[in-house]
């Protein structure tokens, strides 16, 4: 025991819930990823003005820094939320990564979508009542406050002038809500909702015997570590702080239900126990990185089977009967980790975002429960284990096929992002299981899983402790509110890249897994950046982030104008865009071996025109140059353009054995712009 100045002691307790003692060993800090938390987030804002200018963002734009991540090379990942004449953007948030002299090396904006945010008139047509209105009837409750701000809405889609409306409330379950209602502020339409309180489940009573962090105030012990993780008591309340707990011998509980103290320990203890994995494990000094813990409620509102992250603090209901206190170690990671992402990636609780989010604490939620080495309650990859919610001794959630619990799905589509974020949520755990243990049948602590794939392949596992680490670093730095499942195909590879190199078990454990769900294949690759079919990407400098290297022909379309937006990256192939006549080209020459079994060109396409009418008037040819022969595998034109990404790809195995050139062609017309944009090339052998 240690005395303070303060007449407040800290100490060492004794309870009965979950787990083993602490040891001076498990409290030292493990070797964590390539990262450590920025100590200046002023001198991040510094460098504001500098990136918005290398952006090339308008004068109305402002960004502000929302966080920070420095890696130990100097690699700086500035997260950053904007502002649009002094509205807030909501969904313009985006990441920089920029090396340790401030130079930008590449910008991941939120969701596909990137480039300037611009609205015609930042005057509504609709009034912020009339929006209040229509977030109260989207609530379904009666709304205990209901205020609207007007903001710039760039979550999806062309940015908008919205109203974004806050009702708080209290649900029929007795879930407190935080509903955010985006209504048009031109139409009144309303464009989508969230709600900021996020559920989880879980079950408690589980534990044994646990060691706890608690400190002396006077002759009572309080329920609170030396860090400001705290538990306190509402006694069916639905509202308040709570009172906190205290104990004359600073020993808890007792393992049941009839002492209110037995909720409030195995609260406590995970608590503390997901506070020092996060520290401990991934570098991350609490759920706001800045050292200091949160709040838990326990006993909250009458027979609540449920438990809740609000944003700054976990609540507990007492499940079904006020018998089974729904606060065990994993629903404890699990509400702390809805705060950890709140306070990092930000994303959305709604669309594929969604069910990143949920995923994420499901994920993490896990890793603490494996961390915590419980021998009454061992790490697994099932979800509510304890709870029977089911009445047949079945899990709430199986990470190894989701589908199981009859609602979760296992692998992506384009739809997935329109079920409930739980559901939604089952590709990104069965993506975290078989990271970490493959495919196929495997006995883990116990338990049997058997783990298929959606294209019947195999993946070989690359150990839990590592994929934990990639996906923390992609939640961190890569992605942004609105992101989705291939941008966290692309965020996890990287950072898998990142972490242990391209050439690396733990990457192609990643990188399998990501397909085995079926999430499309994107540039990033533990290869390199080569989209599918598998084999190396002949093309160099194929995303064009090393400018115009490798590539010869006209000076210009090879750019970072954010006149349009980068597929990936800031670098892109803007052929045309003129609104006079011009003929542009790009070329690479490429050897194709003769040994190659399959070949592919592909590329990613956008375009756009300011041309009416079926007539071409503008075009862009992908050409392969055989000597004296010029073969055109596709021409583009004016006609049925579109402003959305799209990867295109031709077979080109009849040219193996040769060296050939790679040509991009366009010619426009005199009048009337019309925009091609390639990013992410591959030429791709087997």
């Amino acid at each position: 025991m240690i005395r303070l100045s303060t007449g407040v002691a800290l100490g060492v307790a004794v309870a009965a819930a979950v787990a083993t003692p602490l040891s001076a060993a498990s409290a030292a800090p493990a070797s964590a990823p390539s990262q450590a938390p920025s100590q200046s987030m002023s001198a991040a804002q510094s460098g504001a003005d500098r990136d918005h200018s290398a952006l090339g963002l308008s004068a109305d734009e402002k960004l502000v820094v929302r966080n920070s991540v420095t890696d130990r090379d100097g690699t700086q990942h500035v997260r950053y939320d904007r502002t649009y004449k002094g509205l807030r953007v909501v969904g313009g948030d985006l990441v920089v990564d920029k090396t340790a002299s401030g130079t930008v090396r590449k910008v991941r904006w939120n969701g596909n979508d990137g480039g300037k945010v611009a609205v015609s008139s930042t005057s509504p047509a609709v009034t912020e009542t009339s929006a209040e209105r229509s977030g109260a009837k989207r609530a379904g409750y009666a709304p205990k406050k209901n205020d609207g701000e007007l903001v710039v809405w760039a979550g999806s889609g062309s940015p908008r002038l919205a109203y974004d409306v806050v009702t708080e409330g209290v649900k029929a379950d007795q879930t407190p809500s935080r509903l955010h209602t985006i209504v048009d502020a031109k139409s009144g339409a309303v464009l989508t909702s969230w709600d900021e309180v996020v559920n989880g489940t879980g079950n408690s009573m589980y534990s044994g015997t646990v060691t706890l962090n608690t400190i002396q105030s006077g002759s009572s012990w309080l329920l609170k570590d030396s860090l400001g993780n705290y538990t306190t008591d509402l006694n069916g309340a639905t509202t308040g702080t709570g009172t906190q707990f205290t104990d004359a011998d600073n020993v808890w509980g007792n393992g049941a239900t009839s002492s209110r103290q037995t909720a409030g320990v195995d609260a406590e203890y995970g608590a503390e126990k997901t506070f020092a994995y996060y520290k401990n494990v991934l570098g991350r000094n609490g759920i706001f990185n800045n050292g200091v813990g949160a709040r838990s409620r326990v006993h909250y509102g009458n027979a609540y089977n449920n438990a809740f992250w609000d944003g700054t603090q976990m609540t507990y209901g007492d499940g079904a009967g006020n018998t089974k206190p729904l606060t065990s170690i994993d629903v404890a990671a699990h509400e702390m980790s809805h705060g950890v992402t709140e306070n990092t990636a930000g994303l959305a609780y709604t669309g594929d975002a969604g069910g990143l989010n949920e995923a994420t604490s499901d994920i993490f939620g896990t890793a603490v429960e494996f961390y915590a080495n419980s021998a009454a309650d061992p790490g697994d990859y099932l979800i509510g284990e304890k709870i029977n919610i089911n009445g047949n001794g079945t899990p709430l959630r199986y990470m190894d096929k989701p589908s199981k619990d009859g609602a979760s799905k296992d692998c992506w589509s384009s739809t997935l992002g329109s079920l409930d974020p739980h559901y939604s949520s089952g590709p990104l755990n069965h993506w975290f299981y078989l990271a970490s243990e493959g495919s196929g049948a495997k006995t883990v602590n116990g338990v049997a899983y058997n783990s298929p794939t959606c294209d019947g392949s195999t993946v070989t596992g690359g150990g839990r402790s590592n994929i934990e680490k990639v996906w923390y670093r992609t939640l961190s730095t890569k992605l942004t509110s609105n992101s989705t499942y291939l941008n966290a195909r692309e965020g996890a590879i990287a950072s898998a890249i990142e972490l242990y190199g391209a050439g690396s078990a733990t990457c192609a454990a990643v990188e399998q897994a990501f397909t085995a769900i079926a999430v499309p294949a994107g540039a990033q690759s533990c290869g390199g950046t080569t989209p599918p079919p598998t084999g190396g990407n002949l093309l160099l400098n194929p995303g064009f982030e090393s400018g115009a290297t490798s590539w010869t022909g006209s000076a210009g379309p090879i750019t970072t104008d954010t006149g349009r937006p980068a597929r990936t990256g800031s670098w892109k192939m803007w052929l045309g865009g003129n609104g006079t006549t011009a003929t542009e080209t790009e070329q690479q020459n490429v050897t194709i071996p003769s040994t190659a079994t399959a070949a592919s060109l592909s590329f990613w396409l956008r375009s756009d025109t300011a041309e009416s009418g079926s007539t071409a008037y503008d075009t862009m040819k992908v050409q392969i140059v055989d000597g004296a022969t010029t073969t055109t595998l596709a021409t583009y034109s004016n006609v049925g353009t579109s402003a959305t990404y799209a990867q295109k790809s031709f077979n080109v195995l009849a040219y193996k054995g040769k060296t050939v050139t790679v040509k991009f062609l366009m010619n426009e017309d005199s009048s009337l712009q019309t925009s091609f944009v390639v990013d992410d090339t591959a030429l791709a052998t087997s």
